[in-house]
């Protein structure tokens, strides 16, 4: 059952080997993006660009943040953080670039919803939490992202 598949770390704490690959493949997307908007944002020049722009880099540095907080808290219970970004695709315009960050954004809202069931499942409710908070902030960037493609 689920307590076969649970270590325990220095802490007492638990979490399942699944669980942890979990938040690496959520810390190797947050570094993907990160980089990706940050690079959009250095790169994309053009009228256009000035709307959206100084949005790029905000969201660049949250999702840096929501990398940073993930590896603590996987740390924390005695997983190794990865340092792998997923690919990263910075696009030739603006549409490109866009329809790009949707998808990403779709994905882990997606990727965060599994976490926090896992998270409830194993009793984590500090990483739940935590998962919660980040969801909150990609479904802002994905209505961004939305929002920009129907204009």
């Amino acid at each position: 059952m689920i307590y076969k598949q649970l270590k325990s770390d220095k802490y007492g704490e638990k979490m399942s080997e699944e669980l942890k690959s979990l938040l690496n493949e959520a810390i190797s997307r947050e570094l993907q993006v990160s980089i990706q908007y940050m690079w959009q944002h250095v790169l994309w020049k053009g009228a256009e660009s000035f709307a959206v722009k100084d949005e790029f880099k905000k969201i660049a540095i949250e999702e840096m943040k929501h990398a940073e907080i993930i590896a603590e808290r996987l740390s924390y219970l005695g997983g190794e953080p990865t340092t792998h970004p997923k690919p990263v695709f910075v696009g030739k315009n603006l549409k490109e670039m866009v329809e790009q960050d949707k998808k990403d954004e779709e994905e882990a809202i997606k990727l965060y919803k599994r976490i926090i069931k896992k998270a409830e499942e194993e009793g984590d409710v500090v990483t739940a939490r935590i998962f919660r908070k980040i969801l909150e902030d990609e479904e802002e960037h994905h209505d961004f992202f939305k929002s920009i493609l129907e204009e």
